[in-house]
């Protein structure tokens, strides 16, 4: 046995033999695979094997679109046949409203290239019979994905990987990981098998590597504690029953194909043919967690007892959707564990605070993501990034210092349920609310806010009616403009024409300090440094040269920064920041760091009143200079008293109107919240959340992390050149320089319908063919119709050039517009008083 490898992989289920094939196929040629018990017996041995290919995420759709494309190249490479049935995917529809879900689908499939086309009631009638389509107003098929075999395939994968050069073993429990320096020395138990149960022998192992994947499914919390991190990755119970042979499927199928994969999503739950009988798979509610602490020793390919109970409501939905099915037995059940997270989406990439160490954990659909998760993370991991943004697969979206077990354990089960349950992009879930809020949460919730939430964090998306029942903003969704858009409307007008109050809490801030702060700040960001009391935009970029993270720098003194970044990506951005001052420390000198995130809290005060409000309560000698232009310049930073309350306060608005944000203790948050309130009656001040906040920067053209700025785009191509100063050397400018324009960030107003807006999903089209899409989307106050921000081709990222955005499955007109096409010059902001 080797003891010594480039990378190691640790799990041997779908998604570590893909990771394994694909390293080597990438190049590593020294890579092993360890594997606990035998391959695929994890929950690999008892999923349905679907493979899905529609998502509402660009990059999850892109890792399942690799997937089906890979797996179909399996048995040529191989001569292992991957078991895998190309009959298609049919999501049936019984309301509108799940019709626009799926126009929505359809927008992201368009823009990766997915084929599939919508069917009325009639036509699948006519094309599967045996389906009752009573209550159908259509559906979306996808022709060319199906179903696989999952044990077959990740024996197809593990075969391939063994052809590169892949040492594979079995019955090897890893108990130990240990970093060394430069390394991971992994060490673990064998095992053995007595009396049907796997048991530790007395031989252990050793393994030294340079990279380290963890794979490891149901193990994901045994893992994460073995590493010393937290993980929100706990599996799920997931049943599914299997139907002896019905007769008219049989007959059906001696002269037919077999049918696609059903989904009545309306019904929570899916169907597919299983050897002349059905595979019913629902997603009801009430199932719960499992392995919150870890998997039972004696767990092994191993199943628990099925709840008929809990699913008959979807179990006689089957029947009405299939009638053939109703006299049928049932030949077999299955419900076992499968891994979740509360998103839904999978843990992808490097591991918070650890060096060399990758996690691939917590997939809840593993068959369909291994092929394109081994991919793309071998992209991270050979080439330093992958060609898509993997930014929303990271594993530290959720933050080291607040996530829980039980919060995990409630919100996965929470996922579960809502699987078939409409995903409006404006979606908001309720489990494990309000866990955390600023001090100003009850006084904000007085006023009718409707939370979103920000890394745990509540944060108003908008105010709506003061009576508003529990139930407001789960019925103001729409895929549409629903209930929530007018008063997000009103408070945009509110911002352009008296002022608006907008919690901006959540941001995430650090402050570096000391003899090498500078020097560090100045190689680990693209733009020059701010003098002492003033602030500018910077981004941090990737090995690659693309945008890894946006900062707003205020420089306090002259060895002293004060960092503002996305409060969504808290602990993804402190990670990259804080092993970037380890690797610099010895060359710059050293740097303190420090995570600010929740001693202050931060209200952005913006509008053509705002600083008319700040005069009734700034303390100063001469109150009615203090706020002008020649003692408070825009893009400053000044320590100021608003009454009794010290703030640091930041002549910026990310509204692009006169503004400040107030950064301030948080302790002193009601009280501050409270002068405001007060001091703004007289001058139109209301309160506004985030919708309203995105809108306003579309119009001027404010690009948003994780929107337009991504490990997919560099800050030249997100046309931010004024914010990169190439007269100095800084972390990824060659790679910056080398990428070259790709593609360029533009800003279009579109003439679309009436009763919607684009969320920045949609393709944008020239000539019936698609050359960009959207990243950005919603209503302009301004100029009274849609707005939307995405990218083209170079040569297309001209003013006044006419596109086509797919919106509800229609072609609306749209025009590229200057950048800022809102107060260009940018008066507004700087005006004087």
């Amino acid at each position: 046995m080797k003891t010594h490898v480039k990378a190691l992989v640790v799990g041997g289920g779908a998604v570590g033999t893909s990771i394994a094939y694909h390293l080597a196929k990438a190049g590593w040629n020294d890579v092993m695979l360890l594997e606990r018990d035998e391959l695929t017996s994890g929950s690999t041995w008892h999923a349905a094997g679907l493979l899905p290919l529609f998502n509402m995420g660009y990059a999850t759709t892109h890792i399942h679109d690799y997937s089906v494309r890979f797996y179909k190249t399996l048995e040529e490479e191989t001569g292992l046949d991957a078991g895998f049935f190309v009959v298609g995917n049919l999501r049936m529809a019984q309301t509108q409203a799940r019709m626009d879900e799926y126009q929505l689908y359809s927008s992201t499939a368009e823009t990766v290239g997915i084929p599939h086309e919508f069917l009325s009631p009639k036509e699948i009638g006519e094309r599967w019979p045996l389906v009752n389509t009573e209550g159908l107003i259509g559906a979306l098929f996808h022709p060319t994905d199906g179903y696989i075999n999952p044990a077959d395939v990740t024996m197809a994968m593990a075969k391939g990987a063994r052809q590169r050069g892949v040492t594979i073993e079995r019955k090897k429990q890893v108990d130990s990981y240990v970093w060394a320096g430069d390394h991971w020395i992994v060490s673990g138990v064998v095992m053995g098998e007595k009396g049907g149960n796997l048991v530790p022998t007395e031989e252990r192992f050793e393994i030294h590597a340079e990279h380290v994947v963890t794979a490891t499914g149901n193990h994901a919390q045994r893992t994460a504690k073995l590493l010393g991190i937290k993980s929100p990755a706990i599996p799920v119970e997931h049943q599914f029953i299997v139907t002896e042979p019905d007769p008219a499927l049989v007959e059906w199928r001696k002269t037919n194909p077999q049918h696609p994969v059903l989904r009545d999503a309306d019904a929570k739950w899916y169907v597919r043919e299983e050897r002349g009988g059905w595979i019913l798979g629902p997603y009801e509610a009430g199932a719960p967690a499992r392995f919150e602490h870890g998997v039972p020793d004696s767990f092994r390919a191993d199943l628990f007892p099925l709840d008929l109970e809990r699913i008959e409501e979807e179990y006689m939905s089957m029947i009405h959707r299939l009638p053939s099915s109703e006299t049928v037995g049932l030949k077999d059940d299955f419900n076992g564990p499968i891994c979740y997270t509360p998103d839904g989406n999978p843990l992808v990439g490097p591991a918070p605070g650890l060096r060399n160490m990758w996690l691939a954990e917590g997939f809840s659909f593993g068959i369909t993501a291994a092929g394109g998760t081994g991919y793309y993370l071998a992209q991270m991991m050979v080439e330093g990034e992958a060609e898509i943004d993997m930014a929303s697969l990271d594993p530290k979206r959720y933050g080291q210092d607040w996530m829980t077990t039980e919060f995990a354990a409630r919100k996965n089960e929470e996922c579960y349920e809502h699987v078939f349950i409409l995903h409006h992009p404006d979606e908001e879930r309720e489990a494990c609310r309000p866990l955390r809020t600023g001090p100003a949460y009850d006084r904000q919730k007085a006023l009718g806010a409707q939370f979103g939430v920000v890394n745990g964090f509540e944060r108003p998306n908008y105010y709506g009616p003061l009576d508003a029942p529990s139930n407001f903003d789960h019925d103001a969704r729409s895929f549409r403009r629903g209930d929530w858009w007018q008063y997000a409307q009103a408070e945009a007008k509110a911002i352009r024409e008296t002022c608006g109050i907008v919690d901006a809490t959540a941001f995430a801030k650090h402050r570096i300090s000391g003899p090498g702060a500078t020097a560090f700040l100045d190689w680990f960001t693209t733009n020059k440094l701010p003098k002492v009391g003033r602030i500018n935009l910077t981004y941090a970029l990737t090995s690659t040269g693309t945008t890894r993270t946006e900062y707003t720098i205020v420089r306090e003194a002259e060895d002293s920064y004060y960092l503002v970044s996305a409060g969504g990506l808290h602990a993804y951005d402190e990670d990259y920041l804080y092993k970037a001052i380890e690797d610099k420390e010895a060359e710059f000198g050293r740097i303190n760091r420090e995570d600010v995130t929740t001693r202050y809290g931060c209200f952005a005060l913006a509008g053509p009143n705002a600083r008319d409000i700040l005069k009734e309560l700034i303390v100063d000698a001469d109150p009615a200079t203090a706020l002008s232009n020649k003692r408070f310049p825009w893009l400053s930073m000044r320590n100021i008293e608003l009454k009794m309350c010290p703030v640091m306060a930041i002549r910026v608005a990310y509204t692009g109107e006169l503004g400040w944000e107030l950064h301030h203790p948080i302790e002193m948050q009601t009280y501050l919240w409270d002068l405001l309130m007060k001091a703004g009656e007289k001058y139109g001040l209301k309160p506004a959340g985030a919708r309203a906040q995105n809108w306003l920067r579309q119009e001027k053209s404010y690009r948003a992390f994780g929107t337009e700025l991504g490990r997919d785009a560099t800050p030249l191509e997100a046309g931010l050149d004024r914010f990169v100063d190439l007269e100095k050397d800084f972390h990824g400018k060659d790679a910056m320089v080398a990428t070259g324009i790709r593609s360029m960030c533009v800003t279009v107003l579109i003439d679309g319908p009436s009763d919607a807006d684009p969320w920045g999903r949609e393709a944008l089209l020239l000539d019936g063919k698609k050359i960009g899409r959207l990243t950005s989307g919603g209503y302009s106050e301004v100029f009274g119709k849609s707005i939307g921000m995405g990218y083209v081709a170079p040569e297309l990222a001209k003013v006044g050039q006419k596109l086509k955005v797919r919106m509800q499955g229609q072609l609306w007109d749209c025009e590229i517009v200057e950048d800022s096409p809102h107060d260009p010059t940018n008066a507004r902001i700087r005006i004087d008083g």
